[in-house]
């Protein structure tokens, strides 16, 4: 494993709901603590957790932060992410949930962990996110996702129509439920489910998958990091986008959204080797043979 630094800022993100996410929380901070460790959770978090002495503004929590911990399944992963992506922070995720494509670690492990984390005696991965830019209402926003940004119809029984350019040039023009920009991380979650290939989250590349294309043309695209993914609502019905599960408002005809691989990867921290392919393979129960 590599050696780090010793830490002297740690975040924990425990998931809001779930009590035994709350009880490590508690047992994990005390553990640093008590080790002259500077524990941070955001304010949010900590007040559902009984931990308010440790409660940090949203906007001020990452800052400086040697790695943050994430309690609970992919969702609060995500969540994770969102938080501490942009200051570089890398995330250690420990499943508290039922699908634990992201996490390293097991509630079981994570007592056991805590020294070696004390230590630095981990290894930082590299995961890609995906940079998309909406332009909406005469607005322009940033937003990055680990998994997926996805355009979809707003109401049952309704198709949406748009336009889609590859690096500037118009491809074609999509009639369909919507459609998923995925990274290679995230090829194992929505997009999976709407058909798409399985990436290695090893790969910089970019799938697009429609969901119910009604079209001839129904197959995913696996495009380079560097290419530029543009689509354009056409007249009709409004859109919905949504990135990693959150959701970022209603598009109208004329409104567009770019994406592309972004310029930094998300850091993720791990005590183990972690063979995607064999964790792929249990998750689906495939047999040997």
């Amino acid at each position: 494993m590599t050696s780090n630094p010793v830490p002297t800022a740690i975040g924990l993100v425990p998931h809001r709901d779930r009590p035994v996410a709350h009880g490590l929380a508690q047992s994990t901070a005390a553990w640093f603590s008590a080790r002259g460790v500077e524990v941070r959770i955001p304010s949010p978090e900590a007040d559902a957790s009984d931990l308010a002495q440790y409660a940090r503004p949203v906007d001020d929590f990452a800052r400086g932060l040697d790695f943050v911990v994430s309690l609970g399944g992919d969702g609060t992963m995500l969540h994770t992410v969102q938080l501490v992506y942009p200051e570089g922070v890398p995330v250690l995720g420990v499943n508290v949930g039922q699908l634990a494509y992201l996490s390293a670690l097991e509630i079981a492990e994570l007592e056991g962990a805590l020294p070696r984390l004390l230590e630095g005696d981990y290894t930082v991965t590299e995961r890609m996110m995906l940079d998309v830019r909406i332009t909406a209402a005469g607005e322009i926003r940033t937003k990055f996702a680990l998994n997926e940004a996805v355009l979809e119809k707003e109401r049952a029984g309704h198709l949406i129509r748009f336009d889609l350019s590859i690096n500037g040039t118009p491809f074609t023009s999509y009639a369909a439920d919507g459609v998923i920009i995925a990274t290679p991380t995230g090829s194992t979650a929505y997009s999976f489910s709407a058909h798409g290939p399985i990436g290695s989250p090893a790969l910089r590349c970019v799938l697009l998958t429609p969901i119910s294309p009604h079209m001839l043309f129904d197959r995913s695209l696996i495009l380079a990091e560097d290419e530029e993914l543009e689509f354009v609502i056409s007249e009709g019905r409004r859109a919905v986008c949504t990135i990693d599960g959150r959701d970022e408002g209603v598009l109208n005809a004329g409104d567009r959204v770019t994406c592309q691989a972004a310029k930094e990867p998300l850091r993720m921290v791990e005590l183990r080797p972690r063979d995607f392919h064999q964790i792929l393979k249990a998750k689906f129960a495939l047999p040997d043979r």
